[in-house]
């Protein structure tokens, strides 16, 4: 994140607009599965491959919000007690709870009275599931291991298949941080983490959900993003480097979409390890001093970025209203890319205002009683939290 007084809050707009497209990617990918925008009349005009690139890369979205992730939780560490070896537990605990399980809280809350009423999107009925079984599988941290034994569950609680590996991280990685107290050995640990992606993605091909959802592949992502962190505490890119970093970055996480089945014919699983080695070079040159002044233009995806939590979370609700309405209204495909102009606004709204109304004054609340902070401090320091992910991944 950048450190510099030039960027309100000490947010990165570099990784704000990362957090942003890989947000907005999960977003189409959820619309898409239910109105395919290369059926549309997009499909007579824009090459399928584009069409293609923008509708199915979620998970691979949700991949980048790993790394981004694991940078952040690492950047923060460092920037507050010094070392990773030097973590607070009881804080680094109460900040992550803070940001994270009032969300949480609310979104199972309201996906729990929508079973109940029996709402058509919302209603738990796959074979070996319950209602019980999915909260039980939310609050215990292992929900991809409950998909990957019972099937999928509808979209709204399947979104929370990568908020389990990021919070067994989080658990996680402060204890081994105070256990592994050498800064070399912890790097060849995190490196042999990150570089196993394509060896436990091959390892769990016989079950798709669970290949897709376990723990293992996206633990090596987030160590991806630790990495980069400890490398940029202390190796400053020169201005051309980053630039170099940001271009070479940003072209390779681009082919992963646009180029997805010639990478999977040459490298396989393997191609996990572009996309995330891709998104750590791209925070790598986003770093202060390397990047320059934010592009006004991007304002927008910015702004989707600094809400991927929230929008992560609720974005299905508003995925599934648009398609009840299309399909009421006939459900015409090739007029169905219209659906997705009001997508991206109404996600954006119903995340900003969770954020506004709710998630932040929780934050604030959480982090006043549990950590003694003047109300002032609280509301600072909640600016700086580092957000999940993904969301989405999604």
């Amino acid at each position: 994140m950048d450190l510099s007084s030039a960027h309100a809050g000490g947010r990165n707009p570099g990784i704000d607009a990362l957090r942003g497209a890989s947000i907005l990617m999960v977003v189409l990918h959820h619309l898409a599965l239910r109105i395919p925008l290369r059926d549309t009349a997009l499909g007579d005009i824009l090459p399928r491959r584009l069409l293609d690139a923008l509708s199915y890369n979620g998970y691979e979205a949700v991949f980048v919000f790993f790394v981004v992730s694991g940078f952040l939780i690492a950047s923060h560490s460092l920037r507050r007690w010094g070392s990773l070896s030097s973590i607070d537990l009881r804080a680094f605990y109460v900040r992550r709870a803070a940001r994270i399980l009032p969300c949480l809280l609310l979104l199972l809350a309201v996906l729990s009275a929508l079973h109940l009423a029996g709402v058509p999107f919302y209603v738990i009925d796959g074979k070996g599931q319950s209602l019980g079984g999915a909260l039980f599988s939310a609050l215990g941290l292992h929900l991809n291991w409950y998909e990957g034994r019972t099937g999928w569950l509808p979209g709204g609680w399947d979104v929370l298949w990568s908020l389990s590996i990021e919070e067994v991280f989080y658990l996680g990685f402060p204890l081994a941080c105070l256990l592994v107290r050498g800064r070399m050995l912890l790097i060849v640990l995190l490196a042999l983490s990150a570089l196993s992606l394509p060896l436990t993605r091959a390892a769990l091909a016989g079950n798709e959900i669970w290949q897709e959802k376990a723990y293992l592949p996206g633990m090596a992502a987030i160590a991806t993003g630790v990495l980069t962190a400890l490398l940029v505490e202390r190796w400053q890119a020169p201005r051309r480097t980053a630039r170099l970093l940001r271009l070479a970055g940003g072209l390779s996480l681009l082919a992963v979409p646009l180029c997805g089945r010639e990478l999977w014919a040459s490298f396989g699983n393997g191609y996990m390890l572009v996309l995330t080695g891709s998104a750590a070079m791209l925070i790598a040159g986003l770093q202060p001093g390397g990047a320059g002044a934010p592009m006004r233009a991007l304002g927008w995806l910015r702004a989707f970025g600094r809400l991927s939590y929230e929008i992560y979370l609720t974005h299905m609700f508003v995925v599934f209203a648009l398609v009840a309405l299309y399909r009421h209204g006939g459900s015409d495909v090739r007029s169905g890319f219209w659906w997705y102009l009001p997508l991206l606004a109404l996600c954006w709204v119903l995340g900003a205002l969770v954020a506004r109304f709710y998630s932040d004054p929780c934050d604030r609340a959480v982090r006043r009683r549990w950590l003694g902070l003047p109300k002032a401090d609280a509301h600072g320091l909640q600016a700086m939290a580092a957000g999940a992910v993904s969301r989405d991944r999604g």
